[in-house]
């Protein structure tokens, strides 16, 4: 049986800053929020990379990241930045490679990540607000789209978790589909799908799961109304956040 990998000998505890920081959620101030996301603070870095951390990254993470170098062939192409952050490990790259990267990351005999646990979306809808150049275009332009899609893959055999994540943007969001190399990615496509709008070329079903097939809008891209919404089949509307009860 493999032997547990050391956990990595040093990491960057502070996220890469990117951006100004910003309290709160939803842009709810004052007393009309009961979500307690109002107290939230949310510090700068945004998951956008801006340059690659510095080796050694510490742990496997060396050994693994080498690997992915030697065993996709246009790794060169595909990669833009490793980021090494609170002990975790997260590979940027192409969207257009993602599911050959994928194929290599459960078939290599090195890496053996046989489980995506995980597939999902995230939103860095910024409204007026830009990303400072970092000097890298390939680095430019990846930061400058919005919608991102992130794998969580998982090495039963060697017990080793990495992250991948790759970006598109709103008026063109398509990434190819997972489901080939991994089928547990076919209900997180359609989630995916659903919530943030992006589409999965090559899934067999890319249908919504969450909300009715006529739905208009992505619910959880962050520029989606909150509240004023007519809420279907119940003739209701849900009122906006500054305008619900404040508990006393």
């Amino acid at each position: 049986m493999p032997h547990k990998a050391p956990k990595p000998e040093r990491f960057d505890d502070t996220p890469i800053a990117q951006q100004a920081g910003r309290a709160g959620s939803f842009g709810v101030t004052g007393t009309g929020d009961t979500s307690g996301f109002g107290g939230l603070r949310i510090h700068a870095g945004s998951g956008i990379p801006s340059r690659s951390t510095d080796r050694p990254y510490g742990g496997y993470f060396d050994e693994v990241a080498d690997r992915f170098a030697k065993a996709y062939s246009q790794w060169r192409q595909a990669h833009i930045a490793t980021i090494v952050d609170r002990g975790e490990i997260t590979f940027y790259v192409e969207k257009s490679h993602i599911a050959r990267i994928l194929k290599v990351a459960r078939d290599d005999a090195e890496l053996r990540f046989e489980l995506l646990s995980s597939l999902s979306g995230v939103d860095y809808y910024r409204g007026d607000a830009g990303i400072a150049a970092s000097g890298d275009p390939k680095q430019d332009e990846y930061a400058a789209q919005r919608l991102h899609v992130v794998y969580h893959l998982l090495s039963m055999t060697f017990r080793r978790r990495v992250r991948f994540e790759v970006a598109t943007t709103v008026e063109n969001p398509h990434v190819p589909t997972a489901t080939e190399v991994y089928p547990t990615a076919d209900w997180q496509e359609r989630e995916t799908y659903d919530m943030f709008g992006v589409i999965f070329d090559g899934h067999h079903a890319l249908t919504r799961i969450l909300m009715p097939d006529d739905w208009d809008g992505f619910p959880q891209r962050k520029d989606y109304p909150l509240g004023g919404i007519p809420v279907e089949y119940h003739d209701a509307t849900i009122p906006p956040p500054d305008e619900r009860r404040a508990y006393k």
